[in-house]
């Protein structure tokens, strides 16, 4: 598979994931607000925003006009919804449907900068480790 090839594969399998996890932030609010931060305001309406900004992002991803902001869109959104993940891991909430062990919590956090790296490599925005962009 070449890089190209590789490259569309994530892109694809990206989109898919943040579509998916938008409609369950639509579909069912609740469920998150147990670990937004207490700092956040008006926390139901953020997490249905954050809700239709990944289903915006998954659909961003797969047009060609839209993709490099798409990729640095979901970027910064993996970055600002950390707060949420830490809280989740370190407060021992419950979040139904979600693992509460630590064979979930730390793999999910360590991951969090591969997710960011993902988001923008598979738009196109960076090329690292690769080379120059396409």
């Amino acid at each position: 598979m070449t890089t190209k090839q590789v490259r569309n594969l994530m892109r694809r399998i990206m989109a898919a994931f943040y579509a998916a996890a938008g409609v369950v932030h639509l579909t069912a609010p609740d469920a998150f607000l147990p670990i937004v931060p207490g700092w956040v305001p008006l926390p139901r309406d953020v997490v249905l925003a954050t809700g239709v900004c990944e289903i915006a992002g998954g659909i961003g991803l797969l047009t060609q006009q839209f993709r490099v902001a798409a990729g640095i869109a979901l970027a910064a959104y993996a970055v600002c919804v950390f707060p949420a993940n830490i809280k989740h891991a370190f407060g021992g909430i419950t979040v139904a449907g979600l693992p509460s062990s630590w064979w979930y919590h730390a793999p999910r956090l360590a991951m969090q900068p591969v997710l960011v790296w993902w988001a923008l490599w598979c738009s196109g925005a960076v090329d690292w480790p690769w080379g120059r962009r396409e």
